[in-house]
């Protein structure tokens, strides 16, 4: 339909006029391309949220998509996304404004491409034994991965399985293999996202929001950094007393899976995104959590977390969200997954700049905390909400004054 025209309001309704045209001229330019046998075929692992969820129903009705309707979110479904209330939730396909533009860009340069939804609710290691049993039964001829966020934590997880062996290569887009704090965010409600769920939610709160929802989703837990984050995130006494606390079970589950992981092999490399405002470290002070922000990062993982030690690591001044719809990047991608490396982006990043910002649990339950009508929104209005449900708080960061000395 991108390449013909067709349904061409419709689409441009969805996905917004300018994405659109993007999209349309791919779509055009991938279907004069055709596919070439000697590239791999490329499966694309959608990052956490990155696939739908929802609940089938028989034909002719639609798939009933709970992840992510806004419409369901204000009746107040989502809570049958808590493992702990055993619905029966399955992927229901990937989230096309995230990794659409990637895949058409791909294909616009012969690579034949799967996009791989998969349920980013269960542990990470669950969704890597499903991957693996996928490469398996499905594609076993030339095969390499691209890899968003969490997505490669499960595709780490699912090359170390025999079944996956045949895997030539496999990129990792702001991974974060040394976990990230915005899980963390996730568990307390004070993560932008989760806000902005709560701003459709009629009856919740983002507190409550990550408590009867978010706190039930193991995979949060195993992304959460390790003590060099400035707190013992796996030590449950650790957490302020108020406020969103961990389900212990899932704590203590998640305990060293980071640490873990193997080893990365020849097969990786790593696209880490720099310059972006990011949370890169965590303290205690007065009974909350009270996060340092630098531009170490991609607004979502820092910079050092992305970076995969022992595999080939790149940079580039890109957002999280973007790391997959950026034109430079696709590039480089096209170059990583036929010959194994690229000059299109630097291999070492250094950031000069000294200037930070903090942010504690309290100021940040103030933000988002209005609630919006979704049936009242123009499209226009919600196309924005949707496109900027990550954006970080605004905060100005200072190079920090010296201590004064005594």
């Amino acid at each position: 339909m991108l390449a013909s025209g067709e349904q061409r309001r419709a689409l441009a309704a969805y996905f917004g006029e300018g994405e659109y045209r993007a999209l349309a001229r791919l779509a055009r330019r991938a279907q004069r391309a055709g596919i070439k046998s000697r590239l791999p075929h490329v499966l694309v692992i959608p990052g956490m949220l990155g696939s739908q969820l929802g609940l089938r129903r028989r034909p002719p009705l639609p798939d009933d998509v709970l992840w992510m309707d806004p419409l369901d979110i204000q009746n107040g479904r989502l809570p049958l996304l808590d493992p702990a209330a055993r619905a029966p939730v399955v992927p229901l396909g990937v989230v096309l404004f995230s990794y659409l533009r990637l895949t058409l860009y791909l294909r616009a340069r012969g690579f034949a491409v799967t996009l791989y939804p998969y349920d980013w609710r269960l542990g990470i290691e669950t969704a890597a034994a499903a991957l693996a049993h996928i490469l398996h039964t499905r594609h076993t001829g030339r095969v390499a991965i691209v890899a968003h966020s969490m997505g490669g934590l499960v595709t780490r997880a699912a090359l170390a399985l025999p079944a996956a062996g045949h895997v030539e290569r496999a990129v990792l887009l702001g991974t974060p293999n040394l976990g990230a704090l915005t899980p963390l965010q996730a568990l307390r409600g004070s993560y932008s996202m989760v806000r902005n769920m709560a701003r459709l939610d009629l009856h919740r709160s983002a507190e409550e929001l990550s408590a009867q929802v978010f706190s039930g989703f193991v995979s949060l837990y195993q992304m959460l950094p390790g003590p060099e984050c400035g707190v013992d995130l796996m030590d449950k006494t650790q957490w302020p007393s108020f406020g969103p606390l961990p389900r212990a079970e899932l704590l203590a589950h998640a305990r060293g899976f980071l640490a873990g992981l193997p080893a990365p092999d020849a097969r990786f490399a790593a696209i880490a995104g720099v310059g972006i405002k990011t949370a890169t470290a965590l303290s205690r002070r007065r009974d909350e959590f009270v996060y340092t922000v630098t531009r170490g990062g991609d607004g979502t993982v820092p910079a050092a977390s992305a970076a995969l030690n022992g595999a080939s690591s790149y940079y580039a001044p890109v957002a999280h969200n973007d790391l997959t719809r950026d034109a430079r990047i696709a590039s480089a991608l096209v170059d990583l997954l036929s010959e194994g490396s690229t000059r299109r982006l630097p291999t070492r990043w250094h950031s000069r700049s000294r200037a930070q910002a903090r942010i504690g649990d309290r100021q940040l339950y103030r933000l988002r905390a209005d609630k919006l009508n979704w049936p009242h929104m123009t499209p226009a209005q919600r196309q924005a909400f949707l496109q900027n449900l990550s954006e970080p708080p605004p905060l100005r960061l200072r190079v920090p004054l010296p201590s004064k000395k005594n």
